[in-house]
């Protein structure tokens, strides 16, 4: 890995190849090593099985860049993922709630489409709506919506950027510690009201996914389209999603292989037609 040999920023079409990887709610920082490890081993088997790889938020628990500096507690998964474009897999990074910060440092140094807007483009033959999630719900997530716009305005990011890293990543990681406490009582069920009204809403669209609850998912709407989530790593094992062009699997990482299937969600027949 040679960071900082990337030529520009290696931004992604709306359409991924196939197969892709997905997952979210690593929270590297804030998790045992045995997790950033399994993480790792993610990053390395989808070098040579995925062609494509989405990080759906709150890879990091907290994430800043500073002109000169980066957090330490990330710096192998950093290379990692470089090591991913480098190879020619396209990668793309939202941010979530925790991880929202990144900059020039993920963009031109690595090489990802990092974006904090939801994205929306073709996976093989799912036509796709992917977003982390965090301040869907429009009644439970209103005072969160008012603290994201403090915490995300340009204002607020250049004056913490002049604060010493040692003490402003001491605040950071303070808050995110009450954040995770916060977030997870929701559990699913709003994120999940809320996939399968846009399905309903937009027949075009045939998958969602959202990441933020930390609950593990697979549904198939009523009318046919899937709304997926891989749920949080800490607490329920590193599991990931997996997209093919006729399927949309959550699958559980041990560390080698493609992982466990757990379950799996065919694209409709009808779909396939339309798209052949």
């Amino acid at each position: 890995m040679r960071l900082g040999k990337i030529a520009g920023p290696h931004y992604t079409p709306r359409v991924l190849p196939t197969p892709c990887w997905l997952t979210s709610d690593i929270h590297i920082g804030a998790v045992p090593a045995e997790v950033e490890h399994a993480l790792l081993t993610w990053l390395r088997a989808a070098r040579a099985q995925a062609r494509s790889v989405v990080l759906n938020g709150d890879v990091f628990d907290y994430w800043f860049e500073w002109r000169h500096v980066m957090p330490r507690h990330g710096y192998r998964i950093v290379a990692a993922i470089a090591d991913l474009v480098e190879a020619g897999i396209p990668v793309i990074w939202l941010g979530g709630n925790h991880d929202a910060w990144g900059g020039e440092l993920l963009r031109r140094d690595v090489g990802v489409e990092f974006r904090l807007e939801p994205w929306r483009g073709a996976i093989g033959g799912w036509q796709a709506h992917i977003e982390h999630g965090d301040g869907l719900r429009q009644v439970e997530d209103r005072t969160y919506r008012v603290l994201r716009a403090v915490l995300r305005n340009p204002l607020a990011i250049w004056t913490f950027r002049w604060i010493h890293p040692d003490l402003s990543s001491r605040l950071a990681l303070g808050s995110s510690a009450t954040s995770r406490h916060l977030s997870a009582a929701p559990k699913g069920d709003g994120l999940r009201r809320i996939a399968l009204e846009r399905l309903a809403a937009d027949p075009a669209t045939t998958l969602v996914v959202f990441g933020h609850t930390h609950t593990r998912e697979l549904v198939r709407a009523p009318g046919g389209g899937v709304y997926a989530n891989c749920g949080g790593w800490y607490e329920q094992g590193p599991a990931f999603v997996r997209i093919t062009d006729d399927a949309v699997e959550l699958r559980a990482w041990a560390g080698s292989g493609e992982g466990e299937c757990l379950d799996a969600v065919e694209r409709l027949a009808k779909e396939a037609l339309r798209l052949a």
